[in-house]
């Protein structure tokens, strides 16, 4: 119980009774109250026991993690089910899982709008020079600046899941020109699609704004570094909404330092909270957000998961299934 009260992580079991095939929710998030979220799963599946998971309680057939404890899933080898409470599985998938069970991550849960609301103000903001406006008010000073052209500033979406998808489509609407870049091919209207390895220099050469919105997996860790970002369009400016480890904080700083890169967005880190001594806080052509560019909606998040499992009881397939081996 001690490692548990120690990391504030809840859990929340579920179990269907008889004569419903029986499954397993359960449900962990540091500082977060479980009431909530057990009251909405309780409304929506009334058939179900539903119940705060601790060390040593019976066994569940399927489990709603965020930041889970390896000790819940050493307890509960038998669950046929997990679903994760957000759109990555980075952290869940470095704890043992049991094998058979299949991995499920929210797709969207009202993520996808709230994603394309923060990146496309991010862009509008760069493109339009309002933290430049905003530091010349806070000085007193009254100034113009030259306005340019959308067609000046192309932006590059890495990554066209579901949130990346709605992203680019979002950016396309306000008439920026819109690359994207994926594992494999994708096609969406007004977007020049990329793909693969091979036509990853091609994606970047021709960005000036970069979006990043990939999965983390052993292939993509610290994809943006020094190389990759120096290949963007001169005056270069990186979004990140994906996670931390994707980036080689060293190299942003060069690139800004050096004049290649105009700056960044930075709404997630490899250390969370970013510590107070981080040369990101002292950076002025830097801008940092408190991991917040999508928040995980509970009523929204609660639908979806019950929706799946409705589809699971009835032997039918469900969507975001993750490939533990690919990573997402």
């Amino acid at each position: 119980m001690g490692q548990l009260a120690q990391v504030l992580c809840w859990s929340v079991i579920l179990k269907l009774k008889a004569p419903v095939t029986p499954f397993q929710i359960s449900f962990c998030c540091a500082n977060t109250d479980p009431e909530p979220w057990l009251a909405g799963l309780h409304a929506a599946l009334p058939q179900a026991q539903v119940s705060v998971w601790q060390p040593g309680a019976v066994a569940a057939d399927i489990a709603v993690v965020w930041q889970p404890l390896q000790q819940f899933f050493d307890e509960q080898p038998q669950l046929k089910a997990i679903f994760n409470i957000g759109a990555g599985v980075d952290a869940l998938l470095k704890l043992r899982l049991p094998p058979q069970a299949v991995v499920v991550r929210l797709e969207d849960a009202g993520m996808a709008v709230q994603m394309a609301e923060y990146v496309c103000q991010a862009v509008i903001r760069h493109f339009r020079d309002l933290n430049a406006y905003a530091d010349d008010v806070r000085a007193g000073h009254w100034t113009y600046y030259k306005p340019r052209q959308r067609s000046d500033l192309p932006v590059g979406v890495m990554g066209l899941g579901v949130l990346g998808a709605r992203v680019a489509q979002a950016l396309a609407h306000f008439e920026f020109p819109v690359n994207g870049w994926s594992r494999t091919p994708r096609a969406l209207d007004s977007v020049r699609s990329f793909s693969g390895a091979a036509q990853l220099d091609d994606f970047l050469v021709s960005s000036r704004v970069l979006v990043n919105l990939l999965p983390l997996t052993p292939d993509t860790t610290n994809i943006l570094n020094r190389d990759h970002l120096s290949r963007l369009q001169p005056g270069g400016y990186l979004i990140n909404v994906a996670r931390g480890a994707h980036l080689v904080d060293d190299d942003l700083l060069a690139l800004i330092r050096s004049g290649h890169l105009s700056g960044a967005l930075l709404d997630v880190f490899r250390t969370e909270p970013l510590p107070v001594n981080h040369p990101f806080w002292r950076e002025p052509k830097i801008t940092i957000t408190p991991h917040t560019s999508a928040r995980t909606l509970r009523e929204d998040s609660i639908a979806q998961i019950v929706g799946k499992i409705d589809a699971l009881q009835r032997g039918q397939a469900v969507t975001g299934v993750v490939s533990v081996a690919r990573g997402y």
